[in-house]
């Protein structure tokens, strides 16, 4: 049992000064350290560019990822604050920094609206960074200033020269001490000011990368309309895309969105201050509402119900895919968590709601085909959706012990009942599924196997899909419906983990998985319930008095660390396929919730997620074998997770 200190008094604790919380913990301010958290700290000092572009202040922003490692970002802005802050005594950027939670966001002064982290993100790079030198072009004057070694002063403000040019430049590199990786990934980051330059029609975003001499411009004068018609690039319309925009009390809004055939998914990206919001808020609960109301208005005033029963909102937006982006004054701006995934400001609800309401009204009258298509498209959802429910009931009387039968021969069934805490491992091959199956924990996992490759259904029919016998037994197993009818209620997992192989097999398996959970069980995702296993690529052992010991290792910066962990005499094993693993390694590296590591899937880049799919599973098999190539480290397991999401 570990001792403790009989007394705990002041003494014991410590005060964190400047930006040592950061280094301390930095997960708590950019997610992770993992790949996803290294680019974050490109989005702080971007999202201050875009803030200065928003609000009219120049509309060029240039990123360069530079041959050590670094990155850049320059914008035409009015240029960082170089004056003596009053309260401080020292200059307005030094604070801004290495100073938490300070900067010019906090009210309306400085700037009308904005994203990014409020006065963290700065000196949260700065932080975490090995250097951090900016350059300001101000009031005719060169400034700059110089910070090393996670945010310390090392070359003051000081003044280099004249010029006419105005706006800041950025430029840092990541300290490897926190960092797994510092490698940048250039198509992450030009997903990422893509998306930018949609959301902020007329500015210029300029990516160049010095390691490769490849560059990238992004420019769209009809913004998101142009966003939504890259989203549906693969898709069949209904009608080309509609568009909105306004500016009502103070608010900006936008909102483009389009109807497709064949398309059971509901896709809705919203955005605040050109920040995404995930999670949604009430911008996002307004336009539902108003595309419910109006749409279902028509209908009757058409006599196109014949039911009489009005649509539900699912009715509505099955098959729609919209994008909705506000601007809201600092004043109005509030958010459900310091992460900003979700938009809390109660006054936009009723702005978006009426706005959309209205013209979405007028839309409808003055293109009668097209509305009377849209409302026959949104019956034939509530009839599916009718019959869905009924089959549902029927099953679960007499046809429950049917299905059952069905899948004996292949599942191996979790006990519990409790399917929240029921997780579901779709593994590949017999002999994986074999050892998965002994070592498990049987009360709550179940193991399916998949004998072969599953079907490429990106651009297959549901029809064909569900003839599929991998993907009818998937789907039965999950017990949630799928395309139109899925309910992610009815899930009877509350964790569904694809596990395969780290190869080239494995990744071909895997994404086949993916795309066919992305098209036609996409509440999956969205709702955080699928899982990819990292299953071990090393184990390092040695005998010591008779017994072994070992370490697992995911990467090869792991495979090192065991090593010295170990010691002398070690042997490395190198895991080819899960197949090499016995029911006690598997269970314990990868399987178990107390050691295991999972990714969980999620869709960060709509665009960059549609492109991705359709490069790797469509029918030009150069550009995957390009995508593969350039993206998948079979010796760097976190890069490929990353990747895949």
């Amino acid at each position: 049992m570990k001792e403790f200190k009989d007394n705990y008094n002041a003494s014991d604790i410590d005060i964190l000064d400047g930006l040592d919380p950061v280094r301390k913990r930095p997960a708590m301010y950019i997610g992770s350290t993992n790949v996803r958290g290294l680019h974050h700290l490109v989005w702080e000092i971007v999202d201050n560019a875009v803030d200065e572009a928003i609000n009219g202040y120049g509309n060029s922003i240039t990123v360069i990822i530079h041959k050590d490692g670094s990155v850049s970002v320059q914008d035409e802005g009015r240029g960082i604050p170089v004056d003596i802050h009053e309260n401080s005594k020292k200059p307005a950027v030094e604070v801004l920094f290495t100073v938490l939670h300070s900067g010019g966001k906090f009210n309306s002064k400085a700037y009308r609206t904005s994203g990014g982290l409020h006065g963290v993100g700065a000196s949260v790079t700065n932080a975490l960074s090995v250097y951090c030198d900016v350059t300001i072009f101000k009031n005719g004057l060169i400034n700059h200033i110089r910070f090393e070694n996670g945010g310390k002063l090392v070359v003051p403000l000081e003044v280099l020269g004249k010029t006419k040019k105005h706006g800041t430049l950025v430029r840092f590199k990541p300290d490897p001490t926190i960092f797994p990786t510092v490698v940048f990934n250039f198509d992450t980051i030009a997903g990422k000011l893509q998306e930018k330059a949609f959301l902020l029609k007329g500015v210029h975003f300029l990516l160049k990368d010095e390691r490769t001499g490849i560059e990238k411009e992004f420019f769209y004068e009809r913004g998101i309309s142009e966003y939504l018609e890259s989203l549906n690039v693969n898709k069949t319309p209904l009608s080309d895309v509609i568009y909105f925009e306004s500016t009502i009390d103070e608010f900006n809004i936008e909102v483009a969105f389009q109807y497709c055939l064949n398309d059971y998914n509901e896709s809705i990206y919203s955005y605040a201050n050109n920040i995404r919001t995930p999670d949604g808020g009430t911008h996002e609960t307004g336009f539902k509402t108003a595309i419910t109301k109006a749409v279902n208005d028509y209908a009757e005033e058409h006599n196109l119900l014949r039911s009489k029963t009005k649509l539900e909102g699912s009715d509505v937006r099955e098959g729609l895919t919209a994008i909705i982006s506000v601007q809201v004054p600092e004043k109005y701006l509030e958010y459900e968590g310091q992460t900003k995934t979700k938009l809390g400001t109660p006054a936009i609800y009723n702005v978006i709601s009426n706005f959309v309401y209205s013209q979405m009204s007028y839309y409808l009258t003055e293109n009668k085909e097209f509305a009377v298509n849209l409302v026959k498209k949104c019956v034939d959802a509530q009839n599916a959706r009718n019959a869905a429910r009924k089959a549902k009931e029927e099953a679960r009387g007499t046809k429950t012990k049917k299905i059952d039968f069905v899948l004996s021969d292949k599942l191996t069934p979790a006990q519990s009942k409790d399917y929240e805490k029921n997780e579901l491992f779709i593994v590949e091959g017999e002999s994986a599924g074999g050892s998965a199956r002994k070592g498990r924990d049987r009360m709550h996992q179940a193991i399916l196997p998949l004998r072969g490759k599953p079907l490429n259904t990106d651009s297959v029919t549901l029809e064909k899909m569900k003839s599929n016998q991998e993907f009818s037994t998937i789907i039965n197993t999950i017990g949630a419906g799928v395309g139109q009818n899925f309910d992610i209620d009815d899930a009877k997992y509350g964790k569904v983990i694809i596990m395969t192989d780290a190869d080239d097999d494995g990744a071909h398996i895997q994404t086949l998985l993916l795309t066919f959970f992305y098209h036609f069980m996409r509440p999956l995702i969205t709702n955080g319930k699928l899982f990819v296993a990292c299953p071990p690529l090393y184990r390092v052992s040695k005998e010591v008095n008779h017994k072994l010991i070992y370490k697992y290792a995911w990467d090869n910066i792991q495979l090192e660390q065991a090593k010295k962990e170990i010691g002398a005499g070690y042997h490395v094993s190198r895991f080819k396929g899960l197949g090499e693993m016995n029911e006690e390694q598997l269970w314990e590296s990868t399987m178990d919730p107390k050691t295991r590591q999972l990714t969980k899937v999620a869709i960060e880049d709509p665009l960059l997620a549609e492109q991705n799919v359709s490069i790797l599973m469509g029918k030009d098999s150069s550009q995957r074998r390009k995508w593969v190539e350039e993206h998948v480290d079979f010796n760097e397991i976190d890069t490929f997770i990353e990747e895949v999401k």
